[in-house]
């Protein structure tokens, strides 16, 4: 039987993945996340499972891996009661041989369906958001699995992204559970889902990586870099394995390391490097690597500003930072002025990238404004 599964069109992304890492239905550990999974195996043993459960916390930490983990686990679960019942589950660990699991791990399990957004109407790229017409697929492959009598579970991935209508839709089952449902939603802004869907699930609150964690995540993905700087990685990416992934690909750190070099020749800036360095996301080969600029520049001010108060960050970002940071920043009126600019070049490069300024030229005006005020 074919996977209940919105498909995408060849051709384009999954929305599910993150570039440079398997699709989170192959995971087969997720780290870092032991308090939630007593939760959830908490009111699994009580008896008291709620059929809805909202996975949050920060983009990146593994919350989709989390669901899929759960998925597998309910999904194999033996038929309760008889008088040979197994002991209660201590994990939700599964065996990868099981049937079931096998059948999640290749996209081909019938009682499960995975909510996400589809191509757009041209079918020439993903749609914007998740509409209406695949929450009508799932409710239809709700009513045609119903007959089965076995477990099924629904995962939204990612909640955030619904459109008004769908969300709607989606309220009506939740209010409304079919029988042996699992609702399993996946939401990194959960406050701004609608309150009736909040309110009718059970939130799980997992937390961002540790470095520990974070290279586990990362082996497992097999985007572990041996060279990585795994205290700088896990300090830019806030602990999330997603940005962690990106930083590795795009290469971040050695883009953040340019970035601290370029402002330790504050007040005095060195010219030719930052315009070399502008330069360097010129073209739209480096569109990425250009928004990934811009994001680590956003970065940098706010560690700087937060520097004022809390002192130099720790772990350091790259070589040398605290040190800087000691010095641009060192008592709590700095941190009120860095975070003042820190504000306005956001403000500058939403502006810049809305009138599709040159890159070189919004980074160039970016370094001229920070260069003015540490003077």
């Amino acid at each position: 039987m074919a996977p209940r599964s919105v498909k995408t069109e060849p051709g384009l992304p999954d929305p599910s993945c993150i570039d440079g890492a398997p699709h989170p239905r192959v995971a087969e550990s997720v780290f870092g996340q032991t308090r939630a999974e007593a939760e959830f195996l908490e009111a699994f043993r009580a008896g008291r499972l709620h059929h809805g459960w909202l996975l949050t916390g920060p983009r990146g930490i593994g919350k989709a891996s989390f669901a899929w983990r759960i998925a597998k686990f309910l999904m194999s679960q033996p038929a309760p009661g008889g008088m040979f019942a197994p002991e209660p589950p201590q994990t939700l660990d599964t065996d990868p041989d099981h049937p079931v699991v096998r059948r999640i791990m290749a996209g081909s399990e019938p009682g499960v369906f995975e909510l996400k957004r589809g191509p757009n109407a041209t079918g020439s790229a993903l749609s914007q958001d998740i509409r209406v017409d695949r929450v009508r697929e799932m409710r239809s492959f709700l009513h045609l699995s119903a007959s089965d009598g076995g477990p099924r579970v629904v995962i939204v991935d990612c909640a955030d992204e619904m459109n008004t209508q769908a969300a709607n839709a989606l309220l009506k089952l939740l209010e409304e559970p079919p029988e042996r449902v699992t609702f399993l939603m996946v939401s990194h802004q959960p406050a701004g889902l609608l309150p009736t869907i909040r309110s009718r699930c059970r939130e799980l609150r997992l937390h961002a990586l540790d470095p520990e964690a974070m290279a586990q995540a990362l082996g497992q993905a097999e985007a572990m870099d041996p060279d990585v700087d795994m205290m700088a990685l896990s300090a830019l990416s806030a602990g999330s394995v997603g940005e962690a992934i990106r930083l590795i690909n795009l290469g971040g750190l050695e883009t953040y390391a340019q970035i601290v070099d370029l402002m330790a020749t504050l007040p005095r800036l060195d010219r030719p490097k930052a315009l070399a360095l502008a330069e360097s996301f010129a073209g739209k080969q480096n569109a990425e690597r250009f928004e990934l600029a811009l994001g680590l520049v956003d970065l940098f001010m706010a560690r700087l500003a937060r520097a004022g108060v809390m002192g130099p960050p720790h772990p350091e970002g790259a070589a040398g930072e605290a040190k800087l940071m000691a010095r641009l920043s060192p008592d709590p009126l700095a941190a009120m002025k860095w975070a003042a600019l820190h504000q306005e070049l956001g403000t500058r490069a939403r502006h810049g990238r809305a009138v599709n300024l040159d890159p070189a030229a919004l980074v160039v005006d970016m370094v001229l404004k920070l260069t003015a005020a540490a003077a």
